[in-house]
């Protein structure tokens, strides 16, 4: 259910050791398949889900079933990664209806091109699901801005690199002042995946290996974002942290005071 793995964001607070709610509650992707057609990349995700589990206190599962829009898994997690590199069948209404509800529902769709271009087979395929998702008027991908909170609910990060640096926004669909819908057109699973032996499988280019680290940034950022949406978008917390723990901004650096609250009394 998604309610249960919305559960696992508890583990941002928790110690690594808690195991209250159980392994039902750790978080997985769901690899959502609409073709006949494996992943490009089906080491990926399972190498993106250690470096989540190495990098942040969310428990995981490090397989990432194939999920279809009519399987019963669908809702077992509240992200759904969708990776091709050539056009696919757009689903029939049925299908249409139940992506529909999960977003609705709380989940999130990351989707991620492996097609090399902007403006492909795949990239058409996706625009035309977007379209059949939340048709006109409605306002379908729309350019995610660089100051959302999915840029900064880990890392700050500032464009979605992966494997290519081809395009330098996300696009996205918001309802109700909530990301539901991510697309990525760089490649991210190229970057994240690794073959048996553990060597990366694709070059990243142009940047190299910084440019994959900032991929797996990328990645972790979008599972805190489906894990937590937009708790870090109000930072009047931040001063107050800074002061308590007895931080200094960086010199010459001028908190506004509407952005610096009064400090509770101390304890007796």
């Amino acid at each position: 259910m998604i309610a249960a793995a919305l559960a696992a964001g508890a583990g941002l607070v928790l110690p690594r050791g808690a195991r209250a709610i159980g392994p039902g509650s750790k978080f997985r992707f769901g690899q959502l398949v609409l073709a006949r057609d494996q992943p490009p990349r089906p080491n990926a995700l399972r190498r993106m889900v250690w470096e989540l589990d190495k990098r942040t206190s969310i428990e995981v599962d490090l397989e990432s079933p194939l999920v279809t829009l009519d399987s019963p898994r669908l809702h077992e997690t509240p992200l759904l990664y969708l990776a091709g590199d050539r056009e696919f069948p757009l689903p029939a209404p049925a299908g249409i209806e139940t992506l529909r509800r999960f977003l609705t529902f709380g989940g999130f769709l990351v989707i991620d091109s492996a097609e090399g271009s902007t403006d492909g087979a795949f990239d058409k395929s996706v625009r035309a699901l977007v379209d059949a998702l939340y048709p006109r008027p409605t306002p379908g991908l729309e350019l995610v801005p660089a100051d959302h909170v999915v840029y900064k609910s880990f890392y700050l990060l500032d464009r979605p690199l992966g494997r290519l640096a081809l395009s330098p926004v996300m696009e996205g669909v918001t309802r109700s002042g909530r990301l539901v819908v991510a697309y990525v057109q760089n490649d991210l699973g190229g970057a994240w995946a690794r073959d048996n032996l553990g060597n990366y499988e694709l070059a990243c280019q142009p940047g190299g290996e910084r440019q994959r680290e900032l991929a797996f940034r990328m990645g972790v950022n979008l599972v805190q974002y489906a894990l937590c949406l937009d708790y870090k978008t109000d930072q009047v917390h931040v001063p107050f942290i800074m002061r308590r723990r007895r931080w200094r901004p960086d010199d010459g650096a001028v908190v506004p005071p509407s952005l610096t609250p009064a400090l509770p009394p101390r304890a007796k």
